[in-house]
This record gives structure tokens, C-alpha cells and sequence, in this order.
């Protein structure tokens, strides 16, 4: 049904007559006539009937006049929600990493819940490919993601990506293992040393075994894949128990887990790349909007 047609309808059960839903409008009488019985046509029952030289509603006519009453306040809101201008209101569905989560939406939650309690957060933990998944599925409305300068993201058609953070990458290794003082090396050299261990890669994204891979291939071996997990902590505790080597963040100063050295690797370097991804043209909903330029503003 036509929603402007509706709204005609549910002015004459207002007014009473043709004539006054004309000058209500800015419409001439005939052009009234003519959209209510479209409208009639539509439904396939007659939604007027004639008493004298005027005209009310039928019973068919009264029922769906009440039904426009909903249907046109739901319309309205609809256009409210998605209007670019309008106040942010409604939940956000967010996939994102685990670091993802805890550096940036988690600040955001409470922040959200202070400034704009009408805007909700939704967070699941899934890693890039999955969340790929659930934007072209539109099961969630924003990603965060991440890839490697040395295992660049190819990214999807139709989505709209801005990068948001960086964080250097060292090669972890059990403490027992690691040289009493590092000296600047390559990268491949700082790999060669290991190239007989067990390597650890993650278990549900194909980035970090390409980055390692791309460096074990430059420094002449093949890394030997024992271990695949998502958790950095867990990676962390298998590397300081002796189990394997991998990738891991370059902790501050005294912050290494325990039993774990994460040795430089600078030439070339390994960084990772997080971004907020979206489907493309959904940037202007206000809730998604307002989250956007919230995490862009924790990147500055």
C-alpha cells in the first residue's frame, strides 16, 4: 500500500470530506478522489461510500485507518532513525578481535552509557575473516580488524574501511632461549636462530601465518606449524612453557609475560594494522556514525 495514500485515508476519517483533506494538503479534491480509490483498489474492498453529496468511511475503511495510524507512526520513526541529522538512537552490532574489545570498545561502552545512553553496543569476539562474514551477512553493523604489513588485508568489495591503530610486532620466545642482550639484527636473522622450533600461529585467521611465513621464506627455512591459538595469553603461556615460538605484541618495558622474551624485529619491521570496517554507505546511520567518530577520536 501506498504510504501516501494512506495518509489521505486516515486525514478524511479526521476531517469528514474530500474538500477539507484538499485544502488540509495543498491538493485539489480530484486528486483526493483519485488516490483513495487507488488506494481501494489496492485493498480490494471499497473503503468509501457515498451519504448524500459526501462521502465516509466504510467499515473496511474505519479498520484500515486505525491500522494507518500505526503503520504511519512506525514509517515516521523509521525516517527519524535513519535521517544522517538526527540524534543517535538504537544498538550497534559489533564484531571485533580480542584486543579489539578490550582497547577500544570497552572504554566505549561506559563512555556511551554516560554521554548517549540511547545508544547500545552489541560486542561478539571474532576474528577478520569471520567478521567478513558477518558484514556481508549483515549480521553486524561495524568490524574491527586487523592484518600486517607483512600480510596485507585484501579486502572485500563494498566495504568502507578506516584505520584506526598500530602496534609493533616482535618474535616471542621462551626467556631461557633468548640472548643475554639484544643487538640490532635483521629480521630474518632474529628468525634463522629459531628456525628449528616449533612455531605457533593463530588458530581462526590466516594473517599471522602469512606474516610468518613471509619472514621464515626470507631467512631461507620453512616454519614448522606445531600449534594454532587465537588467545594471545595462551600463546604467550605455550611460548614461556617452552612449547613453540610465534608472534606476539613488543610489551613496554618489564611488562613481557612471564617466562617470554619478545625480541625486536625491525628490518623489516612487523606491525599490525587495526581498522573499523562497515558496509559502504552505512557510515551515515547516526548510532554507527556517532561509534565511528568515537573510535577515530581514541586513535588522535
Amino acid at each position: 500500500m501506498d504510504v501516501r495514500r494512506l495518509e489521505l485515508l486516515l486525514e478524511l476519517s479526521r476531517l469528514g470530506s474530500m474538500r477539507e483533506v484538499a485544502d488540509e494538503l495543498g491538493l485539489t479534491t480530484s486528486t483526493v478522489s483519485q488516490q483513495l480509490a487507488a488506494l481501494a483498489s489496492e485493498v480490494g474492498v471499497p473503503l468509501l461510500e457515498p451519504v448524500g453529496r459526501r462521502v465516509r468511511l466504510t467499515a473496511a475503511g474505519r479498520r484500515l485507518a486505525d491500522h494507518a495510524v500505526t503503520v504511519l507512526a512506525a514509517v515516521e520513526a523509521a525516517r527519524r532513525d535513519l535521517d544522517p541529522e538526527a540524534e543517535p538512537v538504537g544498538t550497534v552490532r559489533v564484531a571485533s578481535f580480542g584486543t579489539g574489545v578490550r582497547r577500544a570498545l570497552q572504554p566505549l561502552v561506559a563512555e556511551l552509557a554516560a554521554t548517549y545512553p540511547q545508544v547500545r553496543l552489541h560486542l561478539a569476539e571474532h576474528e577478520p575473516l569471520e567478521s567478513f562474514d558477518l558484514l556481508a551477512a549483515d549480521d553486524v553493523d561495524l568490524a574491527l580488524v586487523y592484518d600486517y604489513t607483512l600480510a596485507p588485508a585484501a579486502w572485500p568489495a563494498r566495504l568502507a574501511v578506516s584505520p584506526l591503530w598500530t602496534v609493533p610486532y616482535g618474535l616471542a620466545v621462551p626467556a631461557a632461549d633468548a640472548p643475554a642482550q639484544e643487538v640490532r639484527r635483521t629480521s630474518t636473522e632474529v628468525l634463522a636462530d629459531f628456525a628449528q622450533r616449533p612455531w605457533i600461529t593463530n588458530s581462526r585467521n590466516t594473517a599471522d601465518e602469512e606474516a610468518v611465513r613471509t619472514l621464515a621464506s626470507m631467512a631461507g627455512f620453512t616454519p614448522r606449524i606445531e600449534h594454532r591459538i587465537d588467545s594471545l595469553e595462551l600463546v604467550a603461556g605455550l611460548i614461556g612453557d617452552g612449547l613453540g615460538v610465534g608472534l606476539l605484541p613488543l610489551p613496554a618495558p618489564g611488562a613481557e609475560p612471564a617466562g617470554v622474551r619478545v625480541l625486536t624485529l625491525s628490518d623489516p619491521p612487523l606491525t599490525q594494522r587495526a581498522y573499523a570496517v562497515v558496509r559502504a554507505g552505512r557510515e551515515a546511520w547516526p548510532p554507527l556514525r556517532l561509534v565511528l567518530e568515537r573510535l577515530a577520536a581514541q586513535r588522535s
